[in-house]
């Protein structure tokens, strides 16, 4: 199964997401699938698979250059929000991002301000994830984002006025979700039906508006209960599938898929973009299972930061006899017992940080707070989960998905581990929304001053009692 996006332009300059083989079996609602996703000038994306997870326009901690050298994603998440500097309103100078000077290797003033390597794919939506949660709420026109300068208000005019000069391949236009609400709770059936309408106004404007024909269209699918946004969901299906407007689903919750597949089995022709979050490989596996194409998942940025290494394979390998339990999902390299260790960060891991280097190696880059430990991480926890996704692939060629998904299961840790090193200085932006009193003793960088007057302290005899306090005086 074949879907032309855009049918009235030639081949070579229309997107193009090919369906080549499924899992679905009689009377299932939704099923694993393999495809390939294709864009003119970008690498083939094939699915089910990952893009990276930019932060401020860069993946934290690894360099354009490397990631041309080292890394095997083809696509990248980019967030506006990351890039608005004035109030859209009062902006007397667009920022810099909006001028950047293009060239063949950077065709796009996207790709020229962020550096990006010509053949990813790049995806850009108007809030980050996860999204810092937002004090202030959206209203009827438009959504509130955090930028560098505070909290403003972006509307569908201003956010298609970035779009067609940044021109990335893939854009998610604006959904009206509760990026206020507690984690894990939902929304009530009332905000739920506003959200739906909300988003259904948008997504006319959207499509009522001219918009580049090199940029594809995901329209975001809420994390709400299908018969709240069916009629939502409808127009999308009846309205921009016929008219070649919409390229795909970016979807929030793919529990909702099985419903699309009872009641809108079109809107499955599309590639479905994953912008859940998930916390764990036990997770993407189900959510593979569901029917999803592509994950974000700054799951990754998230345990490099914490001095993880992924050590998983799919499918599982058998358990080893001396095993106590369950395999863990991956090492922590700031534990002292690596400090001698010269194995690779993990076991027939082919990447550049285990062909070059070892564990006791990254241990001493991370007790030392070297910029270097944290980009070795991220080099092989990309590694490992593009080989992840790929042994995924061959398992839904192979009809054993389902399978090799529950041993899965069996033989890894049901969490990732917390990791108990030193994180990197926090960007800007991490936990900066929430309230001093809901932070209270939960820093997570604490200022490097501290650290040298525990050390002053200990060295004047400070037993812990207070005696030999050191005293900083200003001179006057």
């Amino acid at each position: 199964m074949t879907v032309d996006i855009e049918p009235q332009e030639p081949e070579s300059t229309a997107m193009r997401f090919e369906v080549l083989s499924s899992a679905l079996k009689e009377g299932a609602s939704a099923a694993a699938r393999v495809g390939r996703l294709a864009l003119p000038g970008r690498r083939p994306i094939d699915t089910p698979n990952f893009i990276a997870v930019t932060s401020r326009g860069t993946l934290p901690h690894v360099t354009p250059d490397n990631i041309s050298k080292h890394l095997q994603v083809s696509g990248a998440y980019f967030s506006l929000e990351d890039f608005v500097e004035k109030s859209q309103q009062n902006l007397s100078r667009p920022p810099p991002i909006f001028s950047a000077p293009t060239n063949p290797n950077h065709p796009t003033p996207l790709y020229s301000f962020t550096g990006t390597p010509s053949h990813i794919t790049t995806i850009l939506a108007a809030r980050r994830l996860p999204a810092v949660p937002s004090p202030i709420g959206n209203s009827t026109k438009s959504i509130s984002i955090f930028t560098n300068t505070g909290f403003q208000n972006l509307s569908t005019t201003d956010y298609l006025s970035a779009i067609s000069t940044l021109k990335p391949d893939i854009t998610v236009p604006l959904a009206d979700l509760t990026n206020n609400s507690p984690p894990g709770t939902s929304p009530t059936s009332k905000r739920a039906l506003r959200m739906a309408e909300r988003t259904d106004e948008w997504i006319v404007d959207w499509f009522n508006s001219p918009l580049s024909t090199s940029t594809s269209t995901f329209a975001p699918v809420l994390p709400i209960p299908y018969p709240i946004q069916w009629e939502y969901l409808s127009r999308l299906a009846e309205d921009y599938i016929p008219s070649g407007q919409l390229s795909g689903l970016a979807v929030h919750d793919p529990d909702i898929i099985p419903d699309l597949h009872s009641h809108q089995p079109t809107l499955l022709s599309l590639p479905l973009l994953s912008l859940s979050n998930p916390s764990n490989p036990h997770h993407i596996l189900r959510h593979v299972a569901l029917g999803t194409d592509i994950f974000t998942l700054p799951l990754i940025n998230a345990v490099s930061d914490a001095g993880l290494a992924l050590d998983f394979t799919f499918p599982a390998p058998p358990p080893p006899p001396s095993s106590p339990g369950p395999l863990p999902l991956a090492t922590d390299l700031s534990l002292p017992s690596f400090s001698t260790s010269v194995t690779p960060l993990s076991e027939n891991c082919t990447c550049y940080a285990c062909s070059a280097h070892h564990k006791s190696y990254v241990h001493h880059l991370l007790q030392a707070r070297e910029m270097l430990g944290w980009t070795l991480l991220q080099i092989h926890n990309h590694a490992v989960m593009s080989a992840f996704f790929t042994g995924v692939q061959e398992s839904i060629r192979r009809g054993t998905f389902e399978k090799e998904r529950l041993n899965f299961g069996r033989v890894y840790d049901s969490e990732m581990p917390a990791g108990v090193g030193e994180r990197p200085r926090m960007r800007g932006y991490q936990y900066k929304s929430q309230g001093g009193e809901e932070n209270a003793g939960k820093k997570k960088n604490k200022p490097a001053w501290q650290k040298e007057l525990a050390a002053a302290a200990a060295a004047a005899g400070d037993g812990g009692d207070g005696a030999g306090k050191v005293e900083m005086t200003m001179p006057i």
